[in-house]
């Protein structure tokens, strides 16, 4: 199936060296699934290298089972000038039972880089379906929560940097 350049369907079978203590598949095994999904998939829209930028709502809704297929979504859902953000949803499949299970869901803030490792430019993002227009403007939502939160960490990190820099610490060495 022919997938546009901003979307990418990737399947692994989950193996025995993928689980944790518990026999599911380890959570950080994932999390590097999901970081070279969310790099495929906007690479291959800017027609770049790209490097993470942040990655946000990483939801483990469910175990993930040794055995299972499972299946990234991705989509490039929005661009700014230099970064894209890709969201990707999981899905687990148990081969024996024949059902499918949502496991999954988070999205990747990408910035597309030169050879320099400088950002470079990508080109703006069109949608052209009911589903690409609701993915953008929550992809709007997002950046702007984003950049909210930087702002008010920001505002704390100064307030804290000012506290240590009026304080006089004797640590007894």
């Amino acid at each position: 199936m022919e997938l546009p350049s901003h979307q990418l369907r990737m399947s692994l079978l989950m193996t025995p060296d993928m689980a944790n203590f518990s026999g599911n598949v380890h959570g950080g095994t994932i999390l590097k699934l999901l970081d070279q999904v969310a790099y495929a998939c906007a690479s291959r829209y800017a027609g770049r290298y790209v490097v993470t930028l942040s990655v946000d709502q990483v939801m483990f809704r469910q175990p993930i089972h040794v055995g299972e297929i499972v299946t990234f979504l991705a989509s490039v859902n929005g661009t700014g000038s230099s970064s894209m953000e890709v969201g990707v949803k999981v899905m687990a499949e148990d081969i024996i039972a024949r059902s499918l299970r949502h496991v999954n869901s988070c999205f990747f803030t990408m910035v597309a880089i030169d050879e320099h490792k400088k950002s470079v430019k990508v080109t703006p993002l069109i949608p052209s379906t009911p589903e690409e227009h609701r993915r953008k403007r929550a992809a709007s939502v997002r950046k702007a929560t984003r950049i909210e939160m930087n702002r008010r960490y920001e505002a704390i990190a100064e307030e804290s940097n000012q506290e240590l820099i009026s304080r006089s610490w004797d640590f007894g060495f």
